[in-house]
């Protein structure tokens, strides 16, 4: 039994007895191969639910700063995100997000399943923000298919401010996967990979039901904090 499998066992029954899990469109996940599950981000447990319900062992690019050498704990969940085969990418400006690409499109390479939030970071207000184009890039170099994927109620289980986590139900449903074929041999032209990406957001988008936004989440939770900044205490 592999780590992942072990830490799976104990966690997944656990996540459903706390959380009810209404799933829908499994089957759309493909049994062996490549696939990347892209997915809507409400919540960091975004992860923890598609993993509990996924019987696939899923690889997710998890931030550098949780890869922590500090202290005993730090280090230990350190080595338990490597031992799982999550990929760190510093997300600092100026670091390299090919580098990032490079590392997924290597787990796809091994017939895996890579997890991907195309908003590239969590939605500050529910809605669906439009997606990065690493996305389609991945899909297009590698032709593993996309399926997409969307969470509900994830983000009202630990709302800021709240420390205790509330116990609702949670969805998550399945598409079938995105027809990328009219950009089929154009992952290296721009536009391509912006249409693409949209197709992929389009779907996720039925699935979820969210509202969509034509700008990046990031800018948006970076003007709030601006705007957080100048409002006196």
């Amino acid at each position: 039994m592999t780590l992942y499998q072990a830490a799976k066992a104990v966690v997944a029954p656990t996540t459903r007895a706390l959380w009810p899990l209404q799933v829908e469109g499994l089957h759309h996940v493909p049994a062996r191969g490549p696939v990347i599950l892209a997915c809507n981000h409400l919540s960091n447990l975004d992860p923890l639910f598609l993993g509990v319900v996924v019987p696939r062992p899923i690889v997710f690019i998890a931030k550098k700063e949780l890869f922590a050498e500090g202290n005993a704990a730090q280090r230990a969940f350190t080595r338990a995100l490597r031992a799982i085969g999550q990929v760190s990418v510093d997300r600092r400006p100026g670091q390299s997000a090919q580098e990032a690409m490079e590392r997924s499109l290597a787990v796809l390479a091994e017939g895996r399943v890579f997890g991907i939030f195309p908003e590239g970071t969590r939605s500050p207000d529910g809605r669906l923000y439009k997606g990065q184009t690493g996305l389609a890039w991945l899909a297009l170099t590698s032709g593993a298919p996309v399926v997409p994927a969307a969470l509900a109620g994830t983000d009202r289980i630990l709302p800021p401010g709240r420390r205790i986590p509330s116990l609702r139900r949670v969805g998550v449903r399945f598409g079938a996967p995105v027809d990328l074929s009219p950009w089929e041999g154009q992952a290296g032209r721009a536009r391509a990979r912006r249409e693409a990406t949209e197709a992929v957001m389009a779907a996720i988008q039925k699935l979820s039901g969210q509202e969509r936004v034509a700008r990046f989440a990031s800018s948006v939770k970076a003007e709030l904090a601006a705007r957080d900044r100048r409002v006196p205490a």
